[in-house]
Formats: structure tokens, C-alpha cells, sequence
């Protein structure tokens, strides 16, 4: 059996260039991801979302990116499911332009995407609201997300009116929670290497009329 300390040593040091990796990106990330899983990598479907909205300011945070395979979604991109009222949301929905940065540091991987992001379908989010842990379905009907919030005390108190409220039957899924998606146009892969020397390989997507495809390169470190 091969050891964890094996694993990552052997991740760490594979190559990475033009000429090894996947023709297609998304197939070249479900690589990284299924090896950064196998690895013991703490929570690698953690990603960084930078959006910003029509005046233009930045603004950044972790959210949990829900692997399509794995939860039966029909995107070729990265979904992730939120507060439709929270800062981010409105940032997506005046300027859908954004970016996602997956960073693994065990494995000294790091993947940066950017791309348009899109509204998931309401039935989509639906049957994925419905697999979330009751603990997790009552918090998003409790929390205004981002809005002053008062008191802890105050905010518990408004998960078990919830829980109250929805007592032995399923907990629909709130008007104000659901699903986007980002779809790539341009995709990083990044390895450390001694001396910074880092390995980056990129991913450009190209749609002439008529059809397109991905292109990649080596950028310097």
C-alpha cells in the first residue's frame, strides 16, 4: 500500500508542462483534484471567489466548490450554491465577470480560473438544498447572510423558530439560497519548484466562428 508521505512526494514532484498535461482543462483539473483528495489534502474543494460589481471594487472570499460528477450537475465548470441577497451575489449579478483560485499547499498546487458565471437552474438548487444536513438547511433560512446580525443568542433563536416551523416535514429550500456556476475561458495550473522556479502552464479558450478549442503554454515563473 502506498503511503500518504509517498503520495505527496511523488505529486509534488511530477512533471507539469504543455506537453503532459490533459488537452482539456476541466479534465486536467478533476485530475489535480482527485490526486489533492487521495493525497489528504484539508478540504480541497475550498476555493477563493474574487468578484466585483459596477463601481468596480474587488472582493474576495472562500466558498465550496460542488464537483458536478459528484452531485449529478450538468456544467462543465464550478458550481457553488449561496445567499442570493449577499454581497457576492449582487456583484455577480451587475457584472457576472469572475475569478476562482483553488490553492492546495501540500501538494504545492495551485489553480487559478477565471471565467463568466451563470445562474443555476431553481430545480437544481432545489434537489441540491435537499442533501444538505438539516443543520445546514435551517442556518440558510435563519441567516440574512452579511447583514447586521445583533447577537448570536438572537440568530439561534431564529434557527429553532425555523426548526419549529418545518417540524417533521422536508425543509423547502428558502427564495433567497441557491446556485451559480462558473464557466472557464481561461485556466492556470501552477507546481512549486525549488528556487521559484515554479512550473504554470495556461489554458485559452479560443471560439472562432464556427467552433473553437483550448489552447496551452508555459509562462514563466
Amino acid at each position: 500500500m502506498e503511503r500518504a508521505s509517498d503520495l505527496v512526494t511523488a505529486l509534488r514532484e511530477a512533471p507539469l508542462g504543455p506537453e503532459s498535461v490533459e488537452a482539456d482543462p476541466l479534465r486536467q483539473f478533476r485530475r489535480w483534484y482527485g490526486e489533492a483528495a487521495r493525497a489528504g489534502v484539508l478540504q480541497p474543494d475550498a476555493m477563493h471567489l474574487a468578484t466585483a460589481g459596477q463601481d468596480g471594487k474587488p472582493s474576495g472570499r472562500m466558498v465550496l466548490y460542488k464537483d458536478p460528477g459528484e452531485h449529478g450537475l450538468a456544467v462543465q465548470g464550478f458550481p457553488f450554491f449561496t445567499n442570493l441577497g449577499s454581497p457576492k451575489a449582487r456583484q455577480i449579478k451587475e457584472n457576472p465577470e469572475a475569478a476562482l483560485t483553488f490553492h492546495w499547499a501540500l501538494l504545492g498546487r495551485q489553480v487559478r480560473i477565471a471565467g463568466r458565471v451563470h445562474r443555476l437552474p431553481a430545480e437544481v438548487s432545489d434537489r441540491y438544498f435537499a442533501t444538505r444536513p438539516e443543520g445546514s438547511q435551517l442556518g440558510a433560512w435563519a441567516s440574512p447572510q452579511s447583514e447586521e446580525a445583533g447577537s448570536r443568542e438572537a440568530l439561534l433563536a431564529r434557527v429553532e423558530q425555523f426548526r419549529r416551523e418545518f417540524a417533521a416535514k422536508p425543509i423547502p429550500r428558502p427564495p433567497d439560497w441557491g446556485g451559480f456556476w462558473l464557466e472557464p475561458r481561461e485556466m492556470e495550473f501552477w507546481q512549486h519548484r525549488d528556487d521559484r522556479l515554479h512550473d504554470r502552464v495556461l489554458y485559452l479558450l479560443a471560439r472562432p466562428a464556427g467552433g473553437g478549442g483550448w489552447s496551452r503554454r508555459r509562462l514563466a515563473p
